[in-house]
């Protein structure tokens, strides 16, 4: 029977201004999305944040701290597709983290590259139209938890910085 892959996801938002980091999918030009991936077996969810963070965008645990974290985001994949034959969805656990590094500090080639580019905005920027229709529902329950906003539904190309 499939279930749920657990999933950390990590929101790195510039104290300083409130900005916060998405990255543009390298495999689906146009989706937008936060560091994130599975957790592995035998992982915490906290093991797994430093992982992906380090694979997907090169940065170090010293350079931020958690603030918060919240978990229960659940969505299914399209069309009954199941990850590695045994996931029908993820559920994940957003972290709320504090950057204190620079923007050189953010290195998206020392693993697998999985971002084209990343854009700082402000929560009050994001358009849910640079999600997959799947991931929606969960992303305004993140921004709404997080932020305490509605992200936008108008269309736009791509965040503007």
């Amino acid at each position: 029977m499939a279930s749920y892959r657990p999933n950390v996801a990590a929101i790195f938002r510039k104290p300083k201004n409130g900005r916060i980091l998405i990255g543009q999918r390298n495999d689906f030009k146009g989706c937008w999305q936060f560091p994130q991936g599975g957790v592995d077996k035998g992982e915490d969810l906290i093991g797994a944040l430093q992982r992906e963070v380090e694979e997907e965008v090169g940065v170090p645990p010293n350079l931020y701290d958690i603030v918060a974290c919240r978990t229960g985001y659940r969505y299914k994949f399209p069309k009954g597709h199941l990850k590695k034959g045994l996931w029908c969805g993820q559920e994940q656990t957003y972290f709320l983290c504090d950057y204190w590094g620079k923007k050189s500090d953010i290195k998206l080639d020392l693993h697998v590259r999985e971002f084209a580019t990343v854009q700082w905005i402000d929560p009050k920027e994001f358009e849910l139209i640079w999600v997959p229709k799947f991931k929606r529902a969960v992303f305004k329950r993140v921004f709404k938890d997080f932020f305490g906003v509605k992200p936008k539904t108008r269309r736009k190309q791509k965040p503007v910085t």
